[in-house]
């Protein structure tokens, strides 16, 4: 997943709705989510913590296809991927409780036969051979704080989920609808133009007890589930071809760093050590997408000489 608000903001926002029901069968140490203080941290323990330095790390893993009209879609590429996460925790004397998040996440995109991690692709749509860019985001963070109350005092988060079966939370249907300004413009355009304009979806399920038990400051057994619809990827050179990709993932939180897939687990504590924790928590840096890390990978490569400044047409 690139995209931050999949994460912190669509993922909280589909498991919140107004009034108070479906809490039966909740034992003691319970959240009483009436209180918007409460409320806050049943909600933030699901896809972070409530205490500063606790690492929440999801995995998630899958199959991404291209869809072109008249043709039949093909399984590019599978992947592996994860995100590392905290929250800061911060008090207002008006907003009061308040959570901030900040993470790391990398994908690693695999051959679609034997899973192995691409170095190169041969793109079947241009005959060009391509150097693979893994996705790398350094930071994801949320766009600022979330307080229990506004800038008047009043309640700000509630929480209520939606359908509970047998004591477990399923949300979903809700979709980040993602249009805004591409950064490679101008000189980029072998690569990439115009605005980018993507859709990700999410679904996910957690035990109801454990997001109300006000004794544990996270939540270990969710499971999840990501798509994305968006057009290609910058570094497949595909000079503005009709078509898109859709990534479809599935995936979960996990206990412990060990548990990764060897595959995913190997490649970061041997070339991107950084993503086995998360930002600082006061981390203010911009953050990355595909395509903003793209434009730092590309210029660098053209300031060593390894890539021409533009192709000819």
């Amino acid at each position: 997943m690139t995209y931050q608000k999949s994460i912190s903001g669509v993922f909280l926002a589909a498991m919140m709705a107004t009034g108070v029901s479906g809490f039966a069968g909740v034992s003691a140490q319970t959240f009483d989510v009436t209180d918007p203080e409460q409320a806050l941290m049943a909600s933030n323990k699901i896809f972070c913590a409530n205490e500063p330095g606790e690492v929440a790390l999801y995995w998630w893993q899958g199959e991404v296809y291209s869809r072109i009209p008249g043709e039949k879609d093909k399984h590019i590429f599978n992947v592996q991927g994860m995100n590392a996460r905290q929250c800061g925790k911060l008090q207002d004397d008006v907003k009061g409780l308040g959570f901030r998040s900040v993470s790391r996440e990398l994908m690693l995109y695999l051959d679609p036969e034997t899973s192995e991690i691409l170095q190169t692709w041969d793109n079947p749509f241009t005959g060009e051979t391509v150097e693979v860019m893994h996705v790398n985001n350094d930071p994801v963070n949320s766009r600022g704080p979330r307080y229990a109350r506004d800038e008047e005092g009043n309640p700000a988060v509630t929480y209520n989920p939606q359908l509970v079966i047998n004591g477990t939370v399923l949300n979903g249907g809700g979709a980040a609808r993602l249009f805004y300004n591409n950064p490679l413009t101008g000189d980029y355009q072998d690569y990439e133009g115009g605005k980018y304009h993507a859709a990700e979806f999410l679904t996910s399920a957690y035990p109801l007890a454990d997001a109300l038990d006000s004794s544990k400051i996270a939540i270990q057994d969710a499971v999840i589930s990501w798509g994305r619809i968006s057009g290609w990827l910058p570094w497949m050179k595909m000079r503005g071809r009709s078509g898109l990709m859709v990534h479809y993932t599935h995936g979960m939180r996990l206990h412990k760093w060990e548990d990764l897939p060897d595959v995913l687990r190997v490649e970061i504590e041997t070339n991107w050590p950084k993503y086995q924790t998360p930002p600082p928590a006061d981390d203010s840096r911009p953050n990355d997408t595909t395509w903003s890390v793209f434009k730092r990978w590309l210029d660098e490569k053209r300031a060593s000489g390894e890539v021409p400044e533009q192709s000819p047409r």
